[in-house]
């Protein structure tokens, strides 16, 4: 049976997530909800897209508040909280709105599960496919956290290096595209709410101008799901740079054992021989970071930049913060519905 799904926000990732579910058998997008009061932006926007093209399977509007294309019927809502809407027909809900929500309201919701598509300490449970993913119990986990796109993208790579070798300590740093809470051109200060951004002078110059070097809750979000890698044990900071997808991270480890490089390039071929999930990819190619757009694979390893030095190991990571984040909500979510069906 398919489950019915709610995408609340039609922002960058949910769209994204919207495009992928399509075609997925095993669930039915019935409703989106957005602040946008214009139902025709929406859809032009779903339509059009300056980073990933224009999307073939058009979607038109019919019947006043529906939109509708050839996989799906879609009603548009326009409510500032979730609490509003009408929620008998959904069994899930996917919040791409990166609004902070009280997690004592969503609890409440007759909705089998929530998917918060940002890191949230209070969540049941923070989910990265390839790390915790055997710790998922849909009975008890209603508020399920799909973490953000760099602690997808970094924390399988620590724990496969820390099963191995055991970190001591650790450096990062995040290169990060431009959001769109940044400035064109310079302006007055940025405060994002969603992001617990209060007061940030950086981001209002020019994110086309400029690399804008800024703090990362990368490690904090890594943090609510293994509580091993937080910042007493790996420093970060990030550099927001002016591309408009795929993002990168540079990672310096110190571990307990000391390693080879063929070593440590045999442990990710052996893991990404095995996985279960399509999260790491060894590259050994001369690539640049367009060439990682729209790339399912999240943990990308860059072993033309690997270094290993007796205990210190360098990676260089590669990931699309949209398109390929966006690729493991949806692998979340058939793997929970997988569960759920052997229960």
């Amino acid at each position: 049976m398919k489950l019915k799904v709610l995408i609340n926000g039609a922002g960058r990732i949910g769209k994204a997530v919207l495009k992928q579910l399509l075609n997925i058998e095993d669930f039915e997008i019935v409703s989106i909800n957005d602040i946008n009061p214009y139902i025709e932006n929406i859809v032009y926007s779903i339509n059009y897209d300056s980073t990933y093209g224009k999307f073939d399977d058009k979607f038109k509007i019919i019947d006043n508040n529906f939109i509708q294309n050839s996989k799906a019927k879609i009603k548009i809502l326009n409510h500032n909280s979730l609490i509003d809407i009408d929620l008998k027909d959904i069994d899930i809900i996917i919040d791409a709105s990166g609004k902070k929500e009280d997690i004592k309201l969503l609890e409440k919701l007759p909705v089998k599960t929530i998917f918060l598509t940002h890191p949230n300490r209070n969540a049941h449970i923070n989910l990265v496919l390839g790390v915790n993913e055997n710790k998922i119990n849909p009975n008890i986990h209603k508020i399920i956290s799909t973490s953000s796109c760099n602690a997808t993208s970094l924390l399988p790579a620590l724990k496969i290096i820390d099963d191995s070798k055991e970190i001591l300590c650790g450096d990062i740093v995040t290169i990060h595209p431009l959001l769109n809470h940044q400035r064109v051109l310079d302006g007055n200060y940025v405060g994002s709410a969603t992001r617990d951004v209060d007061l940030n002078f950086e981001f209002g110059r020019s994110s086309t101008q400029n690399i804008i070097p800024s703090h990362t809750t990368t490690i904090k979000a890594c943090s609510y799901v293994l509580p091993k890698f937080n910042s007493e044990l790996i420093s970060s900071n990030s550099l927001r740079v002016p591309t408009d997808t795929v993002g990168a991270i540079n990672v310096t480890l110190f571990t307990k054992q000391a390693s080879n490089k063929d070593e440590i390039i045999d442990i990710f071929i052996n893991f990404e021989k095995n996985q279960k999930f399509p999260i790491v990819l060894n590259n050994f190619e001369p690539l640049v970071s367009s060439d990682f757009k729209k790339e399912k694979y999240t943990t990308i390893i860059d072993h033309r930049y690997l270094e290993v030095k007796n205990n210190m190991i360098k990676l260089l990571l590669w990931y699309d913060n949209e398109w390929g984040y966006a690729s493991k909500v949806v692998e979340t979510l058939r793997y929970y519905k997988s569960i759920c069906s052997q229960i």
